[in-house]
């Protein structure tokens, strides 16, 4: 595909290379081959199942190593909470008064936030009167949460004050990722929100840092522009705006991979800003995490023992012993040393799973690999060929998904930080459909952050219970049990 000059330019203010774009126009045309499944990752059989005595042990080894693990807890935060009040924005826009919105707006008093809308009159007993309440709660003036991002929401109840999801996460950081007093928090988040967000967690900070006797160092980033992808008309050819612009979208949570190669620490908690839950259930949260961060912590000394050994040559008992290690612990199916070394040299991350109770998400899998011969893949319904009744069945008779829990150790056997970007998958982007200003288009996302963009990494995958996983995705989320315990 031929650009012309002023689209170079354009595609270089953005900080992306001509070739990144054919690429990805190249990769519309041709689409995206299906993951090819061998069977679900279950409990044996690509997911360890901790008993009580070893859930306490790996715990209680990471609390042994902490302090002197540089670690750091990594939160994807950026998504605006619009999406979480759609059917309140639909309430205000068609006041039925059979909606379902009524029966929540009812219990404002349980809300984390009822306290600012106990200081309005609202006539409660009128459809006026909720449609008022629904506008104070996604509306300026009023509390605007429609217009912020999701952290900012106060979620729960607190006998010390009502706390937003960017505190609960303050508070889990101090719990179970810092170390030597310190605790380390990264929240990417948008350019827009930037201010707002750091304005409430610095007068955050003291109170929390009262409570758990620690210091916080925060930092933020947000996605980069060089992360953008190209949008086609239905014809494959580049979408044009109505100023002339080349349209360019959001990645997606992929692009959050150049974020995290960014961050140095060597041990990364990742955990998404919405799943969080009140003091009184942060137990079971806390020592699986530590649980997790301490199996990943002896796996990398293990892993990175052997390398060490491969690297100055072994014989062919020793060669059986750490090939032996690899198939079992990782799934590699390789013979000779030098493929050996290099399937163990990678960043390696231990990711928790739930049983699966009909909630949406990616599901664990063994995925056949060019290079070792199969690992274990989140993978996500859009990767699955709907038509193929064998991959279909393993779907069928998959008993986990992914509810986003991940930690990740970065450094190599020598201690220098990886380069992340060496890991990713480019055949595991996705293509949508999407619009703009009436017009039809096709979006390219990138190869999703705990998909394909850690995909050439050595992963374990450990059950959780379904306890510490607690996403809000609407209003009446928050009306949950375990949201308001």
């Amino acid at each position: 595909m031929t650009f012309s000059q002023e689209e170079q330019t354009f595609f270089a203010s953005k900080g992306i290379e001509t070739s990144v774009v054919e690429e990805q126009v190249e990769n519309f045309k041709k689409g995206f081959p299906f993951m090819e499944l061998t069977k679900p990752a279950t409990p044996g059989d690509g997911i360890i199942v901790f008993d009580d005595h070893n859930l306490r042990l790996e715990a209680e080894y990471f609390d042994q190593k902490r302090e002197g693990i540089d670690a750091i807890k990594f939160v994807p935060a950026s998504g605006a909470a619009s999406r979480m009040f759609k059917a309140v924005y639909e309430f205000i826009e068609n006041p039925r008064p059979d909606s379902p919105v009524i029966e929540q707006l009812l219990e404002w008093e349980k809300f984390a936030f009822g306290e600012d809308v106990k200081k309005h009159d609202f006539k409660l007993e009128t459809i006026e009167g909720l449609v008022d309440l629904a506008q104070f709660i996604v509306r300026s003036p009023g509390l605007n949460y429609g217009n912020l991002p999701k952290g900012m929401i106060k979620f729960h109840k607190d006998q010390l004050g009502n706390r937003t999801a960017f505190e609960e996460h303050l508070v889990e950081a101090a719990k179970y990722s810092s170390s030597k007093g310190i605790a380390k928090v990264h929240f990417t988040v948008s350019q827009e929100h930037m201010e707002v967000v750091k304005k409430l967690i610095n007068e955050s900070l003291p109170k929390y840092e009262e409570e758990f006797g620690v210091k916080y160092e925060i930092n933020y980033s947000v996605q980069k522009p060089s992360t953008d992808t190209v949008a086609v008309t239905l014809d494959n050819e580049l979408f044009k705006t109505r100023d002339a612009n080349v349209l360019f979208r959001p990645g997606g949570h992929g692009a959050l991979i150049h974020n995290l190669n960014d961050i140095k620490e060597e041990l990364i908690f990742i955990k998404n800003i919405d799943n969080v839950v009140p003091d009184s259930l942060k137990k079971e949260t806390v020592i699986y995490k530590k649980a997790l961060a301490g199996l990943l912590i002896q796996t990398k000394d293990t892993v990175h023992s052997y390398i060490k050994e491969l690297k100055a040559g072994v014989n062919e008992d020793r060669l059986k012993v750490i090939l032996d290690y690899a198939q079992k612990r990782f799934g590699v199916m390789v013979t000779s040393q030098k493929e050996l070394y290099d399937a163990l040299n990678k960043p390696i991350r231990v990711c928790g799973m739930v049983k699966n109770e009909g909630e949406p998400g990616g599901g664990p899998f063994w995925v056949k690999t060019k290079e070792v011969g199969q690992s274990v893949q989140i993978v996500e319904s859009s990767q699955i060929d709907a038509d193929n009744a064998v991959q279909q069945i393993y779907v069928s008779n998959a008993t986990h998904f992914n509810p986003v829990d991940l930690i990740c150790y970065t450094r190599d056997y020598k201690g220098n930080h990886m380069n992340l970007l060496d890991f990713i998958d480019p055949n595991t982007g996705f293509i949508s459909n999407k619009s703009k200003s009436g017009r039809d288009l096709k979006a390219l996302e990138l190869p999703g952050l705990w998909n394909g963009a850690m995909a050439n990494w050595l992963s374990l995958f450990v059950e959780v219970p379904l306890i510490t996983f607690n996403p809000v995705k609407t209003l009446k989320d928050l009306l949950r049990k375990e949201h308001l315990a």
